[in-house]
């Protein structure tokens, strides 16, 4: 029975990072020296030439106790060089330690990784409920290439999120009850003025709702909006149109609900081709129902006052280095801004899912208008949650200006996944890649390599940062993009396959022989701490860097040792272990960026 007990302790042991059990051994190192263990942290070397980590304690240590830093050091590696997980442990002046493992303790290490079933994430999340907001399309339209950042940065997110133990809800929070939702039942009453879901009298039960198609509304939307612009009349309609939809008026509901209809399950297949999805398709019209009581809880808290006939909160506090204008709740006519239905949807979450954070990935340029969201929140105490602006860079063509079609238009998501889909194709084609396949497994290939181009060209940058779109570049077999990745995946197949190796079968031998493997190795080993910062920082490029990091070893150790031919059988069922290892590793990277493998390319 103890054993048992202990067994089961063990198997909830949450597995550390590399550079947290190196910084347990250092402090030990530090302590037996009569120093303080805090000085015993350890970070990635930033000079692989000289040493793998690094210690910058004895610069600290200095300070405290009054002695050279490299006296310090040096006291400190005596210790550690009694510990036989290090091949060489020294000090380099003025007091940096510098630290290079084993090659018996990476293969420990390589070891534990293949036997842990998160695969180095850092399991931080203790099942505390995080919602993350991506997405956020209008209804009635097409999606276009503006709403890729949003869902695919938003979906890495959520997916790294749950792999590190967050129970992580993701939210679509589709724009259905605003403005465009006006303008389309204003477009379609000139057009079809005497369907019954225009007339005064309509009812639900009894009469008709004109039936919609996608193509009519992606042709709908786009001129009722350039009408609303040059026609203040037209504009004044379509807000008439959204004040008497909000408030129920029964006709126009039901049309609503023919819009959704058509419109949902368009935005779900191409969101299905981006590999995204949401546990929750919630709009603002399901947060509609909240704001009557916003309006209470901010006027029970004496928030709410009136400014030209609009109902306001002001925001300002004392130490503000810039003024931050009010967030208007109600307008003059009574009715709803974005701002109303946020605040409300905050609500609507803190009752549902009593959230521990709530995360918006959105546009940059969109930042003010949540700073005054959050602020809102807080001062009427709206949920508990940390809410966190995760904002996002604009994708830019190669004239640095926002992505544009040929003809100066935003290029519809659809065509631009199937743009993708198509070069991809003809790489592939022209590279004599899949030339025994059939057309419908190069279809399935092609749309699998077009779509990691794209998402992997996008990801491996910042999310903060603007980025440039070179399709050509993001299809290239070499460098740092998705086809390279996907190729690497390949490779490994195909080695598996000719030495008789299941892809499941459980590594079973951890060997090292040569510096190309150490340097493959010790890839795979920062993989956790490279889940960690993604996470901290909700940044899922350091996913991206790090898979690139691996690929781009393993061709090295491909390139360096002759694996199938291998004579040694000890030396080739370490390689084909390592083989094991890499490949399960780069799968949960590419999972983690909800990319797709191909078996072959």
């Amino acid at each position: 029975m103890i054993m048992t007990a202990v067994s089961a302790r063990k198997g909830k042991r949450k597995m550390k990072t590399v550079t947290e059990k190196l910084g347990e051994i250092v402090a030990e190192a530090f302590e037996a020296c009569g120093y303080d263990g805090k000085l015993g942290t350890v970070s990635i070397s930033d000079r692989e030439d000289l040493c793998q980590f690094q210690c910058n304690g004895a610069f600290d240590g200095a300070k405290l106790y009054k002695k050279p830093p490299f006296v310090i050091a040096g006291e400190v590696v005596d210790i550690l060089l009694k510990n036989n997980i290090f091949k060489k442990a020294e000090v380099a002046k003025p007091g940096f330690i510098n630290l290079t493992l084993s090659d018996e303790y990476v293969s420990k290490l390589l070891s534990e990784i293949s036997e842990d079933k998160y695969l180095s994430v850092p399991q931080t999340g203790g099942g505390a409920t995080v919602v993350v907001d991506y997405g956020g399309p209008n209804v009635a339209k097409p999606l276009h290439i503006g709403h890729l950042r949003s869902a695919i940065i938003g979906e890495s997110i959520k997916r790294l999120a749950k792999a590190a133990g967050y129970n992580a809800v993701g939210d679509i929070h589709l724009g259905d009850w605003g403005l465009q939702i006006g303008l389309v039942i204003t477009e379609l009453s000139k057009r079809f003025p005497r369907e019954r879901c225009f007339a005064d009298d309509f009812s639900p039960g009894k009469d008709s709702v004109l039936t919609l198609d996608v193509d009519m509304l992606s042709e709908v939307y786009p001129l009722a909006s350039k009408k609303s612009k040059e026609d203040e009349e037209y504009k004044a309609e379509a807000q008439r149109a959204t004040f008497e939809l909000q408030n129920g008026r029964a006709g126009y509901v039901a049309l609503w609900k023919e819009i959704m209809r058509v419109s949902i399950p368009d935005l779900k297949k191409n969101y299905d081709r981006l590999n995204v999805s949401f546990e929750y398709w919630y709009g603002e019209s399901d947060a509609d129902k909240y704001v009557g009581e916003l309006v209470d809880i901010l006027k029970e808290k004496n928030l709410l006052k009136q400014s030209e006939g609009a109902l306001i909160v002001d925001l300002e506090e004392e130490d503000d280095k810039s003024p931050i204008a009010p967030i208007i709740i109600k307008k003059s006519d009574n009715s709803n801004l974005y701002s109303t239905t946020d605040l409300a949807t905050i609500i609507q979450r803190e009752k549902d899912f009593s959230p521990s954070g709530i995360w918006y990935v959105v546009d940059t340029r969109q930042e003010l208008h949540f700073t005054q969201v959050f602020r809102c929140a807080k001062k009427a105490g709206l949920t508990s949650a940390k809410t966190e602006f995760l904002g996002f860079g604009t994708m830019n063509g190669k004239d640095g200006k926002p992505y544009k079609t040929r003809e100066g238009g935003v290029m519809r998501l659809e065509d631009l996944l199937t743009t993708a889909k198509n070069a991809a194709k003809d790489k592939l084609n022209a590279s004599a890649y899949l030339s025994d396949a059939s057309e419908e497994e190069k279809d399935s290939v092609a749309e699998k390599v077009g779509i990691a181009a794209i998402k992997f060209g996008d990801l491996i940058n910042h999310r903060s940062k603007n980025y440039i779109f070179d399709l050509d570049k993001f299809l290239s077999f070499e460098g740092k993009t998705g086809t390279y990745i996907l190729y690497t995946v390949t490779r490994i197949n195909s080695i598996l396959k000719k030495t008789e190796t299941d892809y499941d079968a459980k590594p079973s031998l951890f060997r090292l022989y040569s510096d190309s493997e150490r340097e493959l190795a010790l890839k795979i080993l920062l993989s956790g701490e490279r889940f960690k910062t993604a996470l901290a920082e909700r940044a899922p490029n350091n996913i991206c860097d790090s898979v690139y990091q691996i690929a781009s070893a393993f061709s090295k150790f491909y390139h360096d040792n002759k694996i199938i031919d291998e004579k040694n059988e000890e030396k080739k069922n370490a390689w084909l272990s390592l083989c094991l290892l890499t490949r399960k590793m780069i799968l949960k990277h590419l999972d983690l960026l909800a990319i797709d493998s191909v078996e072959n390319m």
